[in-house]
């Protein structure tokens, strides 16, 4: 029964991908006559022609690119500053200083503030008004400061302050070494939270050649901005309509491929964290 129900979930969950891949290298045709349910039929590439056609798309991939590799970096450097000496037993007051931190989850400045804030530190129209304000996760520092006092014996930590290593190195030689689950896990996190963020960008920036790839999927599927990418002077409607069709499910693929390549590296990690603290026999 449990293999069972679990097959059902596992076909839920796959069946949207697999139907959007086999669309996206589909005649379009087809795709709109509810011909293709699990195969391509009559496979074409006109989607991921167009789409790389397009100069904006690759800018776009670009500029997601730097701001996730970024991004994810100073996220996870903010997370590991915070979290570490919260779990330090030796670290007084950090009952209060997580206190504060749990305080900003539930009550924040808004919308407006923030942008105000954004502007008078001159970060408007730059990369720094996607990351620094979302810098820090205190949902994801709890986390890490749970598994650093958890998964991680406190007796290590004072072996090392015996023989001599700082604070800072116990955290580079000792506890960074034994985290790679939840290092692993972080960098999953932050790296998707970022790739398919579009609300500050968005917000904050004006130079389309600074938007990343989210906005313009954005204008694509839900705008309809794809005169350009289309030559509607060229075709009939019925064939734009069609290769619209087309590029929809070709740029859900191209945005979700990086990450689709990314947990597969990532995967080992999950399977060692589920295995800590479990009995070995």
């Amino acid at each position: 029964m449990v293999h069972a129900v679990l097959a059902v979930i596992c076909v839920i969950v796959l069946y949207p991908l697999v139907f959007v891949l086999a669309a996206s290298i589909s005649s379009p045709e087809k795709v709109m006559l509810g011909e293709v349910w699990l195969w391509p039929k009559q496979i074409t590439l006109i989607g991921y022609y167009k789409v790389f056609q397009n100069s904006e798309i690759l800018t776009g991939y670009m500029n997601t690119i730097v701001y996730t590799l970024v991004g994810t970096a100073i996220n996870l450097a903010m997370s590991i500053a915070a979290a570490y000496p919260l779990a330090r037993r030796d670290f007084y007051g950090r009952n209060l200083f997580a206190a504060l931190m749990v305080f900003t989850m539930f009550f924040s400045g808004g919308m407006v503030p923030t942008y105000l804030l954004v502007k008078d530190l001159g970060m408007l129209n730059s990369m720094w008004a996607l990351i620094i304000p979302g810098a820090v996760s205190v949902y994801n520092i709890l986390i890490m400061r749970t598994f650093f006092q958890n998964g991680i014996p406190h007796e290590m930590q004072e072996a090392a302050s015996i023989d001599g290593c700082s604070n800072l190195g116990t955290l580079v030689r000792i506890v960074l070494p034994l985290s790679m689950p939840i290092i692993a896990v972080m960098i999953l996190f932050y790296s998707v939270g970022h790739w398919n963020a579009y609300f500050s960008a968005l917000i904050y920036l004006t130079d389309r050649d600074l938007y990343p790839l989210q906005l313009f999927l954005r204008e694509i599927l839900i705008q309809g901005q794809m005169q350009e990418m289309l030559g509607v002077g060229d075709d009939t409607n019925a064939r734009v309509i069609m290769e619209g069709e087309a590029i929809k499910y070709a740029v859900v693929i191209v945005a979700n491929l990086p990450v689709f390549l990314l947990y597969p590296f990532l995967q080992k990690y999950f399977v060692k964290g589920v295995m800590i603290g479990a009995v070995k026999g």
